[in-house]
């Protein structure tokens, strides 16, 4: 799949095309989308969803492809966006529910896909200054967890999601749709522990680590005086020794009960908003 494969489709602005074929080339390269390869060779992904196409649209996110169904033809939302994406020398597809079910790999599909280029924000250009939070994740495995972190990061006001190490993919379709939109909002970032070690000494950022040989109370750290970055561990191994010792606080959540330990995504939800409860309020509903 190349990088312009949308380049060799001769168009006109204001053209729409019509496929209905499973076997349609353009729809060939849309669904390679879902592997991993075929996204890093292309520099681009899938969003499902009219809000989450809008709402990249809104952000600056480059778009390449509108994918829609032939039943949203004429929703005046629908036409505003794919005016736009014409407008911004990107291919708009009008396509069969069968062809829309393909690409997404759903029985009862979104009306809407969109094709967007991937987007990266250098290690160095994250500067942390006060107020400011960062979740580094070592390893993260799984779509949904990571999804629904990016997601939490950007419900919590955090300023950047970094990736450490081999960690699954934020563009696959799995974590896009975890992240419910938030992908298009939240920087990301990615660092071999190496860069990140490098990034963290320079930063001047605070590192609290969640680690089950933590001795304090992830409560009593003050998350006020510098930037914080809260490092967690891969979800079955934690954190290894050398990102543990790199941290300025090893810190742990007390527990009672028989679980003896939480899924990634909520005790990152944990800690986000814990170090971000001095800068969070509740809208005066007066």
């Amino acid at each position: 799949m190349t990088n312009d494969h949308h380049n060799a489709v001769p168009r006109r602005v204001g053209q729409v095309k019509e496929v209905t074929s499973l076997s349609n080339p353009i729809v060939k390269d849309i669904k390679a989308l879902s592997n991993k390869k075929d996204r890093e060779q292309s520099g681009t992904f899938m969003a499902e969803g009219l809000k989450l196409v809008i709402d990249a649209l809104e952000l600056g996110w480059a778009i390449r492809t509108l994918v829609y169904a032939k039943a949203a033809k004429g929703k005046p939302l629908v036409e505003q966006v794919a005016a736009r994406t014409v407008a911004k020398g990107g291919l708009v597809l009008e396509v069969s529910e069968k062809v829309l079910s393909s690409i997404t790999r759903r029985d009862n599909p979104q009306m809407v896909v969109g094709i967007f280029e991937q987007r990266w924000t250098p290690l160095e250009d994250l500067r942390p200054s006060q107020g400011m939070t960062y979740v580094a994740l070592d390893r993260v495995r799984d779509p949904g967890n990571l999804g629904t972190i990016i997601r939490t990061a950007d419900a919590a006001g955090a300023s950047g999601v970094i990736l450490v190490g081999e960690c699954t993919d934020p563009f696959s379709l799995e974590t896009v749709r975890a992240t419910m939109g938030s992908v298009f909002a939240v920087p990301l970032a990615r660092a071999t522990t190496e860069e990140f070690f490098a990034w963290q000494k320079r930063s001047g950022a605070q590192v609290v680590a969640t680690h089950l040989a933590g001795a304090v109370d992830y409560r009593t750290v003050n998350y006020e005086k510098k930037p914080t970055v809260l490092l967690m561990g891969n979800e079955q191994s934690g954190l290894p020794e050398a990102l543990a010792k790199s941290a300025d606080r090893l810190v742990r959540i007390p527990q009672q009960g028989r679980a003896d330990s939480l899924n990634l995504a909520v005790a990152t939800a944990v800690m986000l908003f814990e170090a971000r409860r001095h800068l969070l309020k509740l809208e005066d509903a007066g």
